[in-house]
């Protein structure tokens, strides 16, 4: 079984957030509902990566963020950039950090969630806790605020596997709010949008190895 369709809208105001510019690559604000990549349907040919090529042709994605996942983006200028940047993420020397909302009070200030995540072959493209044939994934977690029925988390992950967050989150019986693929009916109508943030981006530069920190205030 396939996941439903989505009625596609995405927001055009504002159509593209640079947040930097250099000769090797770019940083963007993707906001929450833009697709990273044309879906097949021709209605989804809209993404931030055909409209950051229709203004710099040459740019390439070197990672993705899910579609309702708002954040900090990363894309390569040049194919050297695009390798290097591309090996960092591999090699794990790419640092990310989210915000989330999750449901519920969240026992406990802060932890490591390590449950190896998996294709649910019932139900594509969602992922699911398999230890048998799951890949190893880990999220370092820390709470930042309470609310009356939700939390506020700082969210690390060590990997990067699909929906790695989402699962997590709901694996701890604390699905994150408005997150239509994972979360139960009440903590998916909390929230008008999935309340999950790339707020950090931390990597090394292309030309010359230096760090480069980036920052998005959280739109939630």
């Amino acid at each position: 079984m396939t996941a439903p369709a989505f009625h596609y809208e995405p927001p055009t105001d504002p159509w593209l957030t640079l947040i930097h510019e250099d000769r090797d690559f770019l940083v963007f604000d993707k906001p929450s509902g833009l697709l990273c990549v044309a879906g097949k349907p021709a209605e989804h040919a809209d993404c931030l990566e055909a409209r950051v090529q229709a203004r710099f042709p040459e740019a390439r994605i070197v990672h993705r963020l899910d579609r309702a996942t708002s954040g900090l983006l990363l894309m390569a200028r040049t194919p050297e950039s695009h390798r290097h940047l591309g090996l960092q993420f591999e090699r794990r020397h790419v640092h990310k950090t989210y915000i989330a909302r999750v449901w519920g009070d969240v026992q406990g200030e802060d932890g490591l969630i390590d449950l190896p995540l998996a294709t649910d072959p019932e139900n594509r493209p969602r992922q699911c806790v398999d230890h048998a044939k799951g890949r190893p994934s880990q999220t370092e977690w820390r709470v930042m605020a309470r609310e009356a029925d939700a939390t506020r988390l700082r969210l690390t992950p060590r990997t990067g596997r699909s929906h790695q967050l989402r699962v997590h989150m709901l694996s701890l019986g604390h699905p994150i709010l408005g997150d239509h693929f994972y979360a139960h009916p009440l903590a998916r109508n909390a929230a008008s949008r999935l309340q999950l943030h790339a707020a950090e981006l931390s990597f090394f530069h292309p030309t010359g190895g230096a760090r480069q920190y980036f920052t998005s205030p959280c739109p939630f």
